[in-house]
């Protein structure tokens, strides 16, 4: 059976004392539900035997014991009960000796969801270059600072990235009996990941034990040397700092001053940092020697700042009011340097108990990533998210556990993640916009990857080009020799590209091409949109569009497509002139007029009011299609498409009967139109192309299948409703990138 630890409360036959723990626990927070924590304990308790029993060996690690290590440290950072539940359980859950399943069924979603946050922080630990412990303090600050960006990204509470630290707080305390390789790997994931989110966090306490074991084992002989130092004169350090401590004590309180005065802890971490940095040895640093002064009131630091120096010399140029003019992380003390006794250095630190509480539990808010380096440019979206992580602790201190889940809620929704951070397969840590593709990724790697990409892995399973990354992906890009990039990825309806850095070096490319290419494929890509759409560009003249296109003739127009300047959508949207039209008087036998502008169906018919009109079933136009209207004999106007080939027709025959209309600019106005899909038969098509109409909030209105099963091909008919022509051309791109599918057309006759 694992050993308990000694200072946990023991039974006679070896086990823990789970009520003398329970007692302890509850003599540092308050516990609403005793029972739920016992709960807790004896579910993590019975997991680990019945693993044992299970799998017939003994148990190497116990995570129950483990549990109630990690429940004591969040004791001692005053979480509340369900961060105490969840923490016990982590441990059964990670070893897979039960399943979030299980506790959700068992403990609630609450506790399921706290765990489950936690989880996906460990993959972290997986997916990190696995010969990152090898190097020592020379790690790339971007890379590390992406990491820990990552982690903050997957946070959405508070209490997760606690535990989380607890987790590792109680790895690095039982590392002693580890092996040289464990010992290095795990402290040096520790050192580089959690300190610094320790301190990010405020967690003054947490952060200078983690600092202080990981160093004990990324450099051991400087450890070593630092703790032989402080261990020579250990007893003659302590019966000095006694002295100090009683005089300070005396002199406060001759002067009506309250205060707690004790010797401060010097971290061998900190010592050896402020060595490097200052290029000191560790006889001419002040501050090994030191004390700490906890006063009621600001004033009272200030008064007894004056007394300190009244008794001892001050040291010139080592003084800092951090009252007055707190850290840029937000912490607050008066820090000074005195000839004590004996002639020896000595540093003090003053202030209020409320101050030390914030430095040591992490209520003060660091809103600047600060460690050994000043940081000068901040990352909104990592800050915003950094001051609700603060916030949340702040609330905990101030109000508890009965409404900061409502508040924290409301501010976690208010925050919008602008950044994703993904893994290379390496395990680097790419830092990207959100909405960016597997293609983004490529480009930000390097241009040429960029060009060469023909595929990709997320998380080792093939996914399109067009997928979103997701925070902790892991990317692999698969490239071909000699490939280039595509125009269709410079097309924002198919989903290629969700960053303008990307997007701006597939155009250079294009650009970089010969006009008579860019010319051909620029007409090509139009005509191919302008079908999709059951347009034509037989009858435009381009020239006429040219100067709204930044463009000097058509021909320039197509070059602009072609080389990416120019989006197809831009061009769609400027048709609106390509057929005559003839502006006269209506016969009063077909209608009367009934004023100077009237409106019907969504659509503005000048000089008229109150008439009715009909979209035409052979081009079925949409709203923002370029449109003209015909007098029909005894159904009002009908209105065709300027594309129609029916309304050519009506052109030639009737031309006094055509006249101009426009789309009413109405919010929700709607337009049914058919769509004609074509592809090869397989289960579930239907579905997949149902799901992309839903994603982009189109209603279906109609269904017709029909499968072939001579040649294995399949048509559909479906009749959606659209706003925009822009919206349709959205909806067909994203249909014929579904598997299978060959076409997906807008008809302008129902079949």
């Amino acid at each position: 059976m694992v050993k308990v630890r000694e200072d946990y409360p023991i039974q006679a036959d070896g086990q823990v004392d789970l009520e003398a723990w329970l007692d302890r626990i509850e003599g540092r927070i308050d516990l609403h539900d005793r029972n739920a924590l016992q709960k807790a304990c004896l579910f993590a308790q019975q997991a680990d035997e019945s693993y044992v029993k299970e799998h017939s060996w003994s148990m190497r690690t116990s995570s129950y014991v483990t549990g109630l290590a990690m429940a004591d440290i969040l004791a001692d950072l005053k979480l509340d009960q369900e961060s105490l539940v969840a923490a016990v359980l982590y441990r059964a859950v990670r070893e897979e000796k039960t399943t979030l399943d299980i506790i959700a069924k068992t403990f609630g979603y609450d506790i399921s969801h706290l765990i489950d946050g936690v989880l996906r922080m460990a993959t972290i630990s997986q997916l990190i270059n696995p010969n990152h412990h090898n190097q020592r303090f020379s790690q790339s600050q971007s890379q590390l600072d992406n990491v820990r960006k990552m982690l903050v990204a997957m946070i959405d509470d508070v209490r997760i990235a606690l535990i989380k630290l607890a987790e590792r707080t109680f790895a690095i305390r039982e590392l002693k009996d580890a092996n040289d390789e464990r010992q290095q790997r795990v402290a040096r994931e520790i050192f580089d990941v959690y300190a610094p989110l320790a301190h990010r966090l405020g967690i003054g306490q947490i952060k200078w034990e983690l600092e202080d074991l990981s160093f004990r084992y990324l450099e051991p002989e400087a450890y070593k040397h630092i703790a032989r130092l402080l261990d020579e004169k250990r007893l003659q350090r302590d019966g000095y700092i006694q002295n100090v401590t009683k005089t300070l004590k005396e002199t406060l309180a001759n002067a009506d001053i309250q205060a707690e005065v004790t010797g401060r802890a010097k971290h061998i971490y900190s010592i050896w940092r402020k060595m490097q940095r200052k290029k000191l040895s560790f006889h001419e640093l002040y501050d090994i020697r030191a004390v700490r002064v906890l006063v009621p009131a600001v004033k009272d630091c200030y008064a007894a700042l004056g007394l300190v120096h009244s008794l001892w010399k001050h040291i010139p140029k080592e003084f800092d009011d951090y009252v007055a003019t707190p850290k840029e992380n937000g912490y607050r003390s008066l820090h000074t340097a005195v000839i004590g006794p004996e002639g020896k250095a000595l540093e003090v630190q003053i202030r209020t108990s409320s101050m030390h509480e914030e430095a040591e539990l992490g209520v003060c808010a660091h809103w600047v990533y600060k460690e050994g380096t000043k940081g000068t440019n901040k990352d909104t979206g990592y800050e915003s998210k950094i001051a609700w992580l603060r916030q949340v602790l702040e609330w905990q201190e101030d109000m508890g556990e009965t409404q900061i889940g409502e508040l924290a809620d409301q501010l976690s929704q208010a925050i919008r993640h602008e950044r994703v951070y993904v893994f290379t397969r390496d395990g680097h840590v790419i830092d990207l916009e959100a909405g960016a593709t597997p293609l983004d990724f490529a480009y930000s790697i390097h241009t040429e990857i960029g060009h060469a990409c023909r595929g990709a892995k997320v998380n080792g399973r093939i996914v399109p080009l067009s997928y979103k990354l997701q925070t902790s992906d892991q990317v692999e890009i698969l490239t071909q020799k000699g490939a280039t990039p595509s125009r269709d990825w410079m097309l924002l309806s198919l989903g290629y590209l969700g960053t303008t850095r990307a997007l701006s070096k597939v155009k250079q490319w294009f650009k970089l091409q010969d006009r008579e290419n860019n010319i051909v494929a620029g007409r090509e890509i139009l005509e191919k949109e302008l079908a999709r759409l059951a347009l034509t560009l037989k009858s435009i003249n381009l020239n006429t569009y040219a100067l709204r296109l930044n463009a000097r003739t058509g021909e320039d127009v197509l070059a602009g497509i072609g080389a990416g300047d120019i989006r197809p959508s831009q061009v769609i949207n400027l048709i609106a002139e390509s057929i005559p039209t003839v502006d006269v008087e209506p016969s009063p036998a077909d209608f009367i007029a009934r004023g100077r502008k009237g409106q019907a169906s969504g659509v503005i018919i000048e000089g008229l009011d109150n008439i009715m009109t009909h979209i035409a079933g052979c081009c079925r136009p949409i709203p923002g299609e370029p449109i003209t209207g015909y007098i029909t004999h005894n159904r009002g106007v009908s209105v065709h498409s300027r594309s129609c080939s029916e309304l050519l027709r009506l052109h030639e025959e009737e031309p006094q009967r055509i006249i101009d209309v426009s789309w009413q600019h109405t919010i929700d106005a709607v337009q049914a139109v058919n769509i004609a899909v074509k592809s090869w038969d397989r289960t579930g098509l239907l579905r997949d192309i149902t799901n992309v109409l839903a994603n982009e909030h189109v209603n279906v209105t109609g269904v017709n299948t029909q499968s072939n099963k001579q040649d294995g091909t399949a048509q559909m008919q479906i009749t959606v409703e659209v706003k925009t022509l822009e919206q349709l051309g959205r909806v067909l791109a994203k249909i014929e990138q579904q598997p299978n599918v060959i076409t997906a057309r807008r008809m302008t006759t129902v079949v």
